[in-house]
């Protein structure tokens, strides 16, 4: 199998830009703190499925692209 080379915060970090959010309305919109969010984007933290669900539905994509297992946001 080829999976491509893309981490979990790599994804949230593109993501986030490509919707020109800061990292404090980004946190807003999956409830949580700015703090914990940035924690998400440097790889100090992982999300659970709870949070991992909202944040594919926040920024409209799957989860496979979120946690780097296809290169395509629309993949399920």
């Amino acid at each position: 199998i080829n999976m491509p080379d893309l981490t979990f915060s790599t994804q949230l970090t593109k993501l986030r830009k490509a919707k020109k959010l800061n990292q404090e309305q980004a946190s807003e919109l999956l409830g949580i703190s700015r703090s914990t969010y940035a924690n998400y984007e440097v790889g100090a933290r992982e999300p659970n499925l709870a949070l991992l669900k909202k944040m594919a539905m926040v920024f409209g994509v799957s989860a496979d692209y979120l946690l780097g297992l296809s290169d395509d946001p629309t993949r399920h």
